[in-house]
């Protein structure tokens, strides 16, 4: 009888704080299952955090005792940021920048989608967050989990569970949360404003220069972001090359899928009751979604700005809020209520082409901080 207890002797250990986190791991993998809110990233990051709280669970380091698994990959993948960077291979495999190339002028949305970034880095440090923790907390805004990573990872940000939570989720949210957003700061005659679409030929010479100089000139810009910038366009260019198409096909599915599987269980070695449940990790997501707004806010408000100065040809200022890093979901919610307000109003190419953009600025924005911020 003694030794039956004795199995289940590992039930005291239970905390509610454990419970908790498994509910959290619970919500996610339902998240990721039943609503299909990135699935590949959510149903692995909740099952982690169901792993990484289980009482003297063997996946991850106890006191005094053997390396964990979970530890173990995160300190090989993450920790030297080697996840990150083969990810974004594959990211930069699955990009088309043709859309890009055709009317350059929707990089500068990517740019001006980056504002809720750095209003998001001021906020969180007046509210008393490290300069470091606060950079990190910004670039949530990016709506770019492995940018968000690389940068909480390289500042050695305590709240990376927290970060890496908010930045996946609003990823997710991005048709929930960018609609609302946009109607309030438009109007319905800015909304149905119609943009034609030429179709500009593009050069295969144009595609394959393309990721080569956008490389050299993120080394100029901003040194730090090159890892990230060189992969990604690394990626792209064996898309385009024309002569790697089996490597390209292997860095979009087998590869990414593969390193997003880990990435997911991985992670969840920062999702620690004790660190994760905390006041801080409540106001980082608030600020995450702070961050999110601004950056959907600052692209649609440049897109109106521009149009003061461009009484013919203007732009759709929903075009704007596609300059965040969420591709390419944001791209389809712009182009879904495009034609909500006019069925035959397309703005779908407009709208990847500024997405796109946004992928790049995303990643040149954190390197710019991992620059400044010593």
């Amino acid at each position: 009888m003694n030794q039956i207890l004795g199995l289940f002797s590992n039930v005291q250990n239970i905390t509610w704080q454990s419970v908790v986190m498994w509910i959290i791991g619970a919500v996610m993998i339902y998240l990721g299952i039943r609503r299909e809110m990135e699935p590949t990233l959510l149903v692995p990051m909740g099952f982690g955090a169901i792993l990484a709280n289980l009482p003297l669970s063997g996946a991850i380091t106890q006191a005094a005792g053997e390396i964990g698994p979970l530890n173990w990959l995160f300190d090989k993948g993450v920790a030297n940021e080697i996840f990150l960077l083969l990810l974004f291979i594959g990211i930069g495999a699955m990009c088309d920048f043709t859309p890009l190339l055709a009317n350059p002028k929707m990089m500068l949305f990517g740019a001006a989608a980056q504002f809720g970034i750095f209003f998001t880095l001021s906020l969180a440090t007046a509210l008393g967050f490290d300069i470091h923790d606060a950079a990190s907390i910004g670039i949530i805004g990016a709506a770019d989990g492995p940018t968000s990573i690389f940068v909480a990872n390289h500042f050695g940000s305590k709240y990376v569970g927290a970060i890496i939570v908010a930045a996946y989720s609003y990823m997710a949210l991005v048709p929930i949360i960018q609609p609302p957003v946009i109607k309030l700061i438009t109007t319905k005659k800015e909304r149905r404003i119609r943009m034609s679409y030429a179709a500009n030929h593009v050069s295969k010479t144009a595609k394959i220069i393309f990721p080569i100089l956008v490389t050299i000139i993120a080394d100029l810009v901003a040194p730090k972001s090159v890892a990230l910038v060189g992969f990604l366009m690394f990626g792209n260019l064996i898309r385009e090359c024309g002569v790697l198409n089996s490597l390209s096909d292997t860095a979009q599915n087998t590869l990414a899928n593969l390193i997003t599987l880990l990435l997911g269980l991985t992670v969840a070695v920062k999702m620690e009751a004790a660190s994760f449940l905390t006041v801080e990790t409540l106001m980082i997501i608030g600020l995450g979604l702070v961050a999110f707004i601004f950056d959907t806010i600052g692209g649609v408000l440049f897109a109106k700005i521009l149009n003061l100065f461009t009484p013919h040809n203007k732009i759709n200022p929903m075009i704007g809020a596609c300059g965040i890093s969420a591709f390419p979901m944001s791209a389809r919610v712009i182009n879904k209520m495009g034609m909500d307000e006019d069925p035959t109003n397309i703005l779908l190419m407009h709208a990847v082409g500024a997405n796109v953009s946004g992928q790049i600025a995303s990643v040149l924005a954190g390197g710019l901080i991992l620059t400044l911020i010593k």
